[in-house]
């Protein structure tokens, strides 16, 4: 993989600046104590004071360093759509490794719920369950998962649908192995490339969608530092020529969403090479 990466050129260049991004946003979600230098709640100077050496990104309305919240920021994105992303890929992969397998009436009546969440807007449908739910870290990581199970479900049902007619599990079913043990020994490492693409370009969409409800006030609650309820409040501010609030959390928004998506589309890429 490593030697792929390195003779992949543009793809492989893709990857490695997605890695830098994600691993630079980890680090810092990790290590946000040690990296911020106020405490992200804490009004700490004038409302809105300009970027300047003691304040590096300036302050937000009520004088909190907007350097500190997207750096706490960054563990509250990071913690939502990791946890939605773990829930949608432990509920999707094996209902379609089970579907496609299995097939029949099991496989006709999953296929039939997953396309009609499917069907829904995914921004639509996470703010109608972040509705229902109400704000707050875990109700919006399911909200978000929800979103995100229908994909799992479909990526993974089609490939099991190519690969239980190859020869390697004909031969399996022949020495007597049970359908599960076909399933997870034979069956799923060939699965691993098309989940790890999957993964990274759902994490990159449920960044923009998790941004959308914080900024719609459905996700986190003040004063937890959040780049899309950050975003929200610097921009009343905008117009009138006080862009760091806004800037700031914006841009880190997108730079994660690229990271990521960098990752997926090069992934995508390379690995489509290996099995050409």
């Amino acid at each position: 993989m490593l030697k792929a990466i390195r003779s992949a050129g543009a793809d492989g260049l893709m990857i490695i600046i997605g890695l830098i991004i994600v691993i630079s946003v980890t680090f810092m979600a990790v290590f946000s104590e040690y990296i911020a230098p106020y405490d992200p709640i804490t009004p700490v100077g004038r409302a809105v004071e300009p970027p300047s050496s003691k304040f590096i990104m300036g302050t937000d309305s009520i004088g909190r360093d907007v350097f500190s919240r997207v750096v706490f920021g960054s563990r509250t994105i990071m913690m939502v759509v990791l946890l939605s992303t773990a829930i949608s890929m432990l509920i999707g992969i094996p209902l379609g490794m089970l579907s496609g397998y299995a097939g029949g009436l099991l496989d006709r009546a999953l296929s039939l719920v997953m396309d009609s969440i499917y069907a829904f807007p995914g921004l639509i449908l996470a703010i109608a369950i972040a509705a229902m739910l109400g704000p707050g870290v875990y109700n919006t990581a399911v909200s978000l998962a929800v979103v995100y199970i229908p994909t799992y479900f479909r990526m993974v049902r089609g490939q099991v649908l190519s690969l239980r007619e190859q020869l390697f599990v004909e031969a399996a079913r022949a020495i007597g192995a049970r359908g599960s043990r076909i399933m997870f020994k034979y069956i799923f490492p060939n699965l691993v490339y098309i989940i790890a693409v999957v993964f990274s370009l759902n994490v990159a969409d449920a960044i923009l969608t998790e941004a959308g409800l914080s900024f719609l006030g459905l996700s986190v609650v003040s004063p937890t530092p959040d780049w899309g309820f950050d975003l929200k409040n610097g921009q009343r501010y905008f117009l009138s020529g006080i862009w760091w609030p806004v800037v700031f959390p914006g841009v880190m928004i997108i730079l994660l969403a690229l990271g990521f998506g960098f990752l997926g589309e090069g992934l995508n890429a390379i690995m489509g090479k290996e099995e050409r």
